[in-house]
């Protein structure tokens, strides 16, 4: 199966029915995208296909063949920068969920509000409590 993950072409032997959290974190060593709840109630697992936010843990291949995956991994890095300017990952549980989340938001609104912001990462748990310095990293990305 061919797979366009971060800008580069890859091919993996995977099955269609295959979860996308499995194949990147095991097939293709993308440790950044984080197992979470397994049934896409926490936000952990997120990726951009084609941009939007997904989670990885219930995608299965056959849905993400022909589209372009970017992983925490392939992020600008001054969205990364800005998360640790503001101490936005004290934890880390919810951290590559909330960046890619934060993307999404970027993407579609690049000066969004602080409640856009808020709204964009409402299904991502955060356990720590740093829901304050993650929306004011995203903030600062979007000031950049």
């Amino acid at each position: 199966m061919e797979l366009h993950i971060n800008g580069q072409t890859c091919e993996v032997a995977a099955s269609a029915q295959a979860r996308l959290l499995d194949v990147l974190r095991d097939d293709l060593g993308l440790k950044g995208t984080r197992f979470g709840c397994g049934v896409n109630a926490c936000g952990t697992c997120h990726v951009l296909l084609d941009g939007r936010s997904v989670a990885a843990c219930d995608t299965p291949m056959w849905a993400v063949q022909g589209h372009a995956l970017t992983t925490v991994e392939g992020l600008p890095a001054a969205l990364r920068e800005a998360f640790v300017a503001e101490q936005a990952g004290q934890c880390g549980y919810c951290s590559s969920g909330m960046l890619v989340a934060a993307a999404a938001l970027l993407r579609r609104s690049p000066r969004p509000t602080e409640a856009e912001v808020r709204q964009a990462l409402d299904g991502h748990l955060c356990r720590c409590g740093a829901h304050p310095r993650i929306v004011r990293a995203v903030l600062r990305a979007a000031a950049a």
